[in-house]
């Protein structure tokens, strides 16, 4: 093994959202900063990369946005028509989607620290606009719903360019091609980290480490393991490299494993879509995320979830489980006439694997499932839907009266042709369980004090998500904590000679 002599202050591993963060954050702070990348150049940016770029931040009013998205004209902006989002809103869905498990501590830290993050993120140039998946045109008027108004300038693509332009601008030092695979320490503090670059394993000096690469969703035995057999053919819609090796060195160097290790972010993805995330089509799109406005039937001819229980961004991560439990892991969403030009946009994109009938009969031969079950479904749902006002901007409580599962909104007669159906499965995001970090982003051992020298971010945060997810939190979380485990290590590095480190 050999060793390299230069010490670095800040050694950040990963370059995902949270990664970079950290190290600008770090490097802001006075520190000096080296980040590793396990992949070549041209698979950087984690899962980040792939995401769709929506972020879920807490704003007080609609005028908290306007500074946010200053590209948008004085008109464009009053044309929009968006429902206050502030941090108790944000606080309370994530306990009700986590069924009151997430950490207090760390969902707090998330929400009162994301509007400023989001206007740090800007001053690091990222550009935000409006998400216009989560919007409809009401009579000119552009109307938002679900809390998660805005995303990032071409998705995660321009997210992690964006960041990278800025470390670059920092002069901080990138390594690729080079795999991050322990901690060294000395006195019970952290003090290099072991990596295997070009075939060749070494050790770089380092006062402090921060372990933003990821969960163990690309790792199929981990996943085997920790979420169940049935999560080995899952598909990844992300970065391959997430193996779990940061999880990996942080236990092994005493920390704390945190969280719902048996959880995941998971979605419903084409069922054509790769096995691992593709680097020449990212932005998400793959996923098929507008099933509450219509039906989702197996390989039997049977609904098995209530597509309008909530807006999709509550319960996507649920009903990809969900599908990932059918027969075959496979699953079609369906769709008529009159809904299908308010499907968001991955429906229209070439690599969406679309099935088209003029009448249901039809539909069923061409989807290869049992017809006389799938028309006897559709029968059911039909006589089942109740009058009421349709209305996709909010949970408008037209449902369905006497069927198993019922649709509780957006309930409207699958009768008018032509019938659409997209084959599904599903993709896994990221694994929620982590390691236990404390609201600097300093990793904990088993007494709950912090490890010396050792920070977390991103994904490897465990406790906040249990069960499911509030859509965009992700990104946020990562932002959050990224930053703050990069401040925190450029101040545990630049103390005073002499000072206690504080714990919390």
């Amino acid at each position: 093994m050999s060793n390299q002599n230069k010490a670095y202050d800040v050694i950040v591993v990963g370059t995902g959202n949270a990664a970079l963060c950290s190290a600008i954050a770090a490097k802001e702070n006075g520190a000096n900063v080296l980040i590793l990348e396990r992949g070549p150049k041209e698979k950087r940016g984690g899962n980040s990369f792939f995401t769709d770029g929506a972020i879920r931040f807490a704003y007080q009013n609609k005028g908290e946005l306007e500074p946010i998205l200053n590209q948008l004209s004085p008109k464009d902006f009053q044309n929009t028509v968006m429902p206050d989002y502030d941090t108790e809103d944000y606080y309370n869905d994530i306990m009700n989607v986590t069924e009151g498990k997430s950490d207090p501590n760390l969902a707090r830290q998330l929400v009162d620290k994301s509007y400023d993050t989001i206007q740090w993120m800007k001053s690091q140039g990222v550009q935000f606009e409006l998400n216009e998946n989560q919007s409809f045109n009401n009579n000119g008027v552009q109307q938002f719903w679900g809390g998660l108004p805005v995303k990032t300038n071409r998705k995660g693509i321009g997210l992690i360019e964006a960041l990278i332009n800025k470390a670059e601008d920092l002069s901080i030092e990138i390594r690729y091609n080079t795999r991050a695979i322990g901690l060294q320490t000395t006195n019970q503090k952290v003090s290099g980290i072991i990596v295997v670059e070009n075939g060749e394993e070494k050790q770089i000096p380092a006062k402090s480490v921060v372990l933003a690469c990821g969960g163990f969703e690309a790792n199929k035995e981990k996943r085997a393991k920790y979420l169940g057999g049935e999560w080995e053919k899952a598909k990844v819609r992300g970065s391959e490299y997430n193996t779990g090796d940061g999880l990996d060195m942080a236990i092994e160097a005493g920390a704390q494993p945190y969280g719902d290790w048996s959880g995941c972010h998971a979605h419903t993805t084409d069922f054509q879509a790769p096995q691992v995330g593709d680097y020449g089509k990212p932005g998400d799109i793959y996923k098929k995320s507008s099933y509450p406005l219509g039906l989702i039937v197996n390989i039997k001819g049977e609904r098995f979830v209530d597509e309008g229980a909530d807006f999709r961004n509550y319960t996507y991560a649920k009903y990809g489980k969900e599908t990932l439990r059918q027969p075959e892991q496979k699953a079609f969403q369906l769709f008529d006439e009159q809904v299908r030009p308010l499907l968001r946009a991955e429906y229209n994109l070439e690599e969406a694997t679309c099935i088209k009938a003029n009448t249901i009969e039809e539909l069923a031969d061409k989807m290869n499932i049992d017809k006389a079950r799938f028309i006897e479904t559709i029968v059911e749902y039909n006589q089942a839907v109740q009058e009421g006002e349709y209305n996709p901007a909010i949970k408008d409580g037209k449902g369905t009266k006497g069927i198993t599962p019922s649709k509780s909104n957006w309930a409207l007669p699958f009768n008018q042709a032509p019938f659409y159906a997209y084959p599904v499965t599903c993709g896994i995001t990221f694994t929620f369980g982590g390691i236990h970090v404390n609201e600097k982003g300093e990793a904990l051992d088993k007494n709950q004090s912090p490890i010396p020298g050792l920070f977390a971010a991103g994904e490897m945060v465990g406790g906040l998500f249990y069960h499911n997810y509030p859509g965009g939190s992700g990104l946020m979380s990562g932002a959050v904590f990224g930053k703050l485990a990069g401040e925190s290590a450029a101040s545990y590095v630049l103390e005073p000679v002499g000072a206690t480190h504080k714990e919390n």
